[in-house]
């Protein structure tokens, strides 16, 4: 495994501004969000609002992600992705999320998830995963992927891609009918295969007009998670493998996760609609 050294956190840059002409979430400048009471399963104007926030994402996840390279700051990829989002009329979903001070997610090697972008620079040999969700026409889209810096690591590089395919592998495990969980024991059993952990206690979510709907689903398989897949429904699947224990610490701003034995981590997400067949993948650039 790379030898590099462990993070600490950086300085933040101040608050990113947002035109007032972008509508926000309900919940930007309240401590948290008003609890979701609409259905799971979603109408053909939400799924399509939907596409359009999820293109929006991936697009600004991918004009994020050009700009990795040793050397430059999680900051800047976050800017990168805000001024994205902005000039498309989307809202950055996570600027004011129960109080999250910036635009995207910036999670390198051992952070799980939910790392703040700041002034650390990325260093050749990092892994960095950028999770991104924008808010437009009252509907949110919600998609991360890891991405390599640099020269990495061949273990590294090894659970990067096993965790793309696990996601894979869950998106074609979903039909109307089966039960949530199959998409947790398709994904810990291919994990299993390489001795990788699967982080329990962060999972996929529903989504729609809330950014988490209440829907929970589990990575791992579950059998209390038993909730009939629908067509229609919308949730986001976004594996967490890693390469040693899936417990975790998380750091003193209340964010950030890492894993508690400190190995690599990496995830993949796209936000999903149930289709009669299967399910489409919304978050596609």
């Amino acid at each position: 495994m790379s030898g590099q050294s462990l993070l600490v956190p950086g300085e933040l840059s101040p608050h990113r501004s947002v035109p007032g002409s972008i509508r926000r979430p309900e919940y930007v400048g309240k401590p948290a969000p008003a609890p979701y009471t609409g259905p799971e399963v979603q109408d053909s104007d939400t799924i399509e609002r939907m596409r359009i926030a999820g293109r929006i994402a991936a697009q600004a996840m991918e004009e994020a992600a050009k700009h990795i390279a040793p050397g430059v700051t999680t900051d800047e990829l976050d800017r990168v992705a805000h001024e994205y989002m902005c000039d498309h009329g989307a809202y950055p979903s996570t600027l004011g999320y129960r109080g999250f001070p910036k635009s995207l997610c910036a999670s390198i090697n051992e952070v799980i998830c939910h790392g703040i972008p700041d002034s650390t620079v990325l260093r050749d040999g990092d892994i960095v995963n950028l999770d991104v969700t924008a808010y437009i026409n009252g509907v949110h889209g919600d998609n991360n992927a890891t991405y390599l810096c640099g020269d990495v690591d061949e273990e590294s590089r090894l659970l990067v891609e096993r965790t793309r395919e696990s996601l894979n592998r869950a998106i074609k495990a979903v039909k109307p009918g089966r039960q949530i969980n199959i998409i947790g024991r398709v994904i810990e059993s291919y994990a299993k295969r390489f001795g990788y952990g699967v982080v329990r206690d962060f999972t996929g979510h529903g989504i729609n007009s809330s950014f988490h709907s209440g829907l929970i689903v589990p990575h791992y398989d579950s059998p209390h998670h038993t909730t009939e897949i629908k067509t229609g429904m919308t949730f986001t699947i976004e594996p967490m493998l890693t390469l040693g224990t899936h417990d975790y610490d998380m750091w003193d701003d209340g964010w950030t996760v890492v894993t508690k034995d400190r190995k690599r981590t990496a995830q993949f997400e796209h936000t999903l609609v149930v289709t009669d067949n299967g399910a489409e993948i919304l978050t596609l650039p």
